[in-house]
């Protein structure tokens, strides 16, 4: 009986998220928003009730805007490389769930670069979206933007004025937190700088990065 119960509340969890999801995916709030966003919205998130390992991102690119796929660009194949994982297993929804801070691709500022998340989405989807996902154990946080929220939501004090280098060397505590945290930087090629400035990252965080995904998928 308890088995029946366990499985049928999982099931009515997972409903939970699923509307939760059909809502986000038919927001419009951006068009009525100034600036409006330069497309029509395409929301571009993977959630369940299942999932215990969430990636926590800026905003999707124009190709996952365009093929409506988290990270399905170069970014996402050196994160998945980061991760240690293959492109069946990242888009395992009942494993991984990726939920960005901005749900559109934002649009391009005038060097052609992505502009910053929307704050929308964050004001109007984030604090009821993970509250209906108790379930995550692990948060990959991808760049300030996520690191901003995530250190908010789950009340992780935090040293002003730290630069993102500062925030990932201290991933050790944040590993040591409930639920766990990894701050990361974004794996777009642009930071290739980033890490070839920083090799503790590759020889000491990668590893144990690749041990939690390994323990939760």
């Amino acid at each position: 009986m308890e088995s029946q119960r366990t499985d049928s509340s999982a099931i009515c969890e997972n409903d939970a998220v699923q509307r939760l999801l059909s809502r986000i995916s038919a927001c419009r709030v951006c068009l009525d928003a100034q600036p409006a966003l330069p497309q029509i919205p395409r929301p571009v998130l993977r959630v369940s009730a299942t999932a215990k390992l969430l990636v926590a991102s800026q905003a999707p690119g124009i190709r996952a805007h365009n093929s409506g796929m988290s990270f399905d660009d170069p970014s996402g194949d050196r994160l998945r490389g980061w991760m240690g994982v293959d492109r069946d297993t990242f888009y395992d929804t009942g494993r991984i769930a990726v939920v960005p801070m901005g749900f559109c691709f934002p649009g391009h500022d005038a060097r052609k670069g992505d502009l910053p998340p929307r704050r929308e989405c964050r004001a109007t989807w984030h604090d009821e979206l993970f509250a209906a996902m108790p379930q995550l154990e692990t948060v990959l946080a991808i760049g300030a933007y996520a690191q901003d929220y995530h250190f908010t939501r789950l009340d992780i004090a935090r040293e002003r004025g730290a630069s993102l280098t500062q925030i990932v060397r201290n991933w050790r505590s944040l590993f040591a937190l409930s639920p766990r945290v990894i701050p990361l930087p974004h794996p777009s090629w642009r930071n290739s700088g980033w890490l070839k400035k920083n090799p503790w990252f590759e020889s000491e965080l990668l590893p144990v990065l690749r041990a939690e995904v390994l323990r939760l998928i």
